[in-house]
């Protein structure tokens, strides 16, 4: 059986008439036999998906022929199986809710840092200014469980709209440090790092890629534990790698659930 390729992608572009960009890459996933979920809004595009390797390249060849996504970067892994049940394209008003319309990284992004400059400032513990480096992870607490950067900062939120206000409560603590912000492949951190910088907080960067190119590019150094993603693959290690079955915290709860029942 040839592996499953998987991709994941985003990209902040202005789009309309998007039911008939939707109906239009909804062929075309079909015709290819490619599983996952594409989100659709007026701000961009954003993508899970997953198929043969020929079929998948091709339709993200295809997507780039469109200039608006011309400029699409995708995140690869695979897998043994396909980790989707369907194809799905969602149209949506935000790619990532946050409830803040000023903020639109379609029209610019924050400042960013590659995974090599951020491993080199955590070897030294300081930024190139000799700043201290802070990690702030966005995600839900959920996602965090199952892995983040040594000693990061998290909120404990459920959804994303939470973060502007956890982040504005710890504003002045943070305000003598570099912060660095993540999540699992960048998106959440476009808009997070461009908030940041709306409330005064100068130094602060997104992790370019998230946590999945900080893996392909870096490995596990300075982090601990998995990535969570979202599909049947639960959760990728360091090498991109699902998860082995016995470390799934899905599998020890639906255990756990057998038990009680």
């Amino acid at each position: 059986m040839k592996p499953i390729l998987n991709i994941a992608a985003y990209l902040f572009v202005s789009l309309d008439e998007l039911i008939e960009l939707r109906a239009k890459m909804l062929d075309e996933c079909h015709c290819r036999h490619i599983k996952g979920t594409i989100l659709l809004t007026g701000e961009g595009i954003n993508l899970f998906l997953a198929g043969e390797e020929i079929e998948l390249r091709g339709f993200i060849d295809w997507l780039r022929r469109d200039s608006r996504f011309h400029a699409l970067v995708t995140k690869d892994s695979w897998s043994e199986t396909q980790p989707f049940q369907k194809m799905l394209i969602k149209l949506k008003n935000e790619i990532i809710r946050m409830n803040h319309p000023m903020i639109r990284p379609e029209q610019g992004r924050a400042n960013f840092i590659s995974p090599k400059k951020l491993q080199e400032w955590l070897d030294r513990g300081t930024d190139d200014l000799g700043r201290p480096v802070v990690m702030l992870d966005t995600r839900n607490a959920f996602e965090v469980d199952y892995g983040t950067f040594n000693h990061a900062l998290h909120f404990n939120i459920n959804k994303f709209t939470e973060f502007p206000q956890a982040i504005t409560a710890h504003k002045e603590a943070l305000m003598d440090k570099t912060i660095v912000s993540f999540c699992t492949g960048g998106i959440r951190c476009e808009k997070s790092g461009l908030y940041m910088r709306e409330i005064g907080m100068e130094h602060s960067y997104q992790l370019e890629g998230g946590i999945l190119k900080y893996f392909e590019e870096v490995g596990s150094a300075h982090y601990t534990g998995t990535c969570f993603v979202f599909d049947e693959r639960e959760a990728l290690e360091s090498n991109l790698d699902s998860i082995p079955e016995e470390h799934s915290i899905r599998q020890k709860i639906k255990s756990c659930d057998r038990v009680r029942t």
